[in-house]
């Protein structure tokens, strides 16, 4: 992989990841279905690849948060807190 990806890589990656954890604090779960469980374990993930330098699984593991967190939102297992 040329350098010129792999810093777009980490940095599309390093910027979702600030996103979902902005968003992550806002929500609530309801009905303890282990959606922000699961979401909590692909961001640690993310900078368990991270660290590795293996940017393709790092990204996948942040766009899998994210999937989880719309999921989440829109089947109405999480909500935005007030």
């Amino acid at each position: 992989m040329s350098e010129s990806i792999e810093n777009e890589l980490r940095s599309e990656t390093l910027k979702w990841l600030e996103r979902i954890e902005k968003e992550v604090i806002k929500v609530v779960e309801l009905n303890e279905k282990g959606f922000l469980d699961n979401i909590n374990a692909y961001i640690k993930d993310t900078y368990y690849f991270l660290n590795k330098n293996d940017l393709i699984r790092a990204f996948e593991c942040v766009i899998w948060a994210w999937a989880w967190f719309e999921i989440g939102l829109r089947i109405g297992l999480l909500k935005y807190e007030c």
